[in-house]
């Protein structure tokens, strides 16, 4: 099939305005996640082959997203994860952004899909080192488990209220939260990920122009690790 000059001029016009709708995004979620609640699950869990993580919420994923809730993903198919641009990283990763899934791993796998899915829709503003960096920086700045243990929510397998975690996260970072639950296997609401959003420089904190969908329960489990 041929086409006119005008044609493939317009064709060309408009890949490279979805390319660049792609790539443009209004914020993203920085989600962490509770090990205690994601293996408290009939799943289950595998710890990495560097052996059990740290009784400490761990990083999921740094997510760009649009103010309409939809979000981008697999922006870049030709920018792969490359384990050596992270190398310096390494030590800090496998400490805070560790994989629970079955099998043990090295935590690679985790980070190939956390970049390849989310990280390559944010390369306008982060190459892959800077996007990692940043997600670890988050974590330091939002450290979840001491604003829950400062307002006396431990990770001891009590119930604890869904209003008393947010108040505590948003006493200790400023900012409000969402809070995702799972059940475990006798089907309780247990504390599991936690949402806050961050500007699309991925560098401070703001207020989520909008939270996910889903409830948990008003009373919710906050397992031990």
């Amino acid at each position: 099939m041929k086409y006119s000059y005008s044609a493939m001029i317009l064709i060309s016009i408009l890949i490279t305005q979805w390319v660049c709708e792609a790539r443009d995004f209004d914020f993203f979620y920085f989600v962490q996640q509770w090990p205690g609640s994601y293996c408290d699950t009939k799943k289950s869990c595998c710890y990495p082959t560097i052996g059990k993580p740290d009784s400490d919420f761990g990083i999921h994923g740094l997510w760009p997203n649009y103010k309409d809730g939809s979000y981008p993903s697999n922006c870049d198919p030709d920018s792969p994860f490359n384990p050596s641009e992270i190398s310096d990283l390494s030590g800090r990763m496998r400490k805070s952004w560790p994989s629970l899934a079955c099998p043990s791993s090295n935590g690679l796998g985790f980070w190939t899909h956390e970049w390849e899915k989310h990280g390559t829709c944010s390369e306008s503003v982060l190459d892959q080192r800077a996007y990692f960096q940043a997600a670890l920086d988050l974590k330091k700045q939002a450290d979840l488990l001491k604003f829950l243990t400062d307002a006396e929510i431990h990770p001891d397998d009590e119930f604890y209220s869904l209003e008393s975690i947010k108040k505590a996260i948003e006493e200790g970072s400023g900012y409000s939260a969402w809070i995702e639950c799972n059940k475990d296997e006798s089907g309780n609401s247990q504390l599991y990920q936690v949402y806050m959003c961050v500007d699309s420089s991925g560098s401070e904190f703001i207020q989520c122009p909008i939270f996910p969908h889903g409830k948990c329960d008003s009373q919710i489990q906050f397992p031990s690790f």
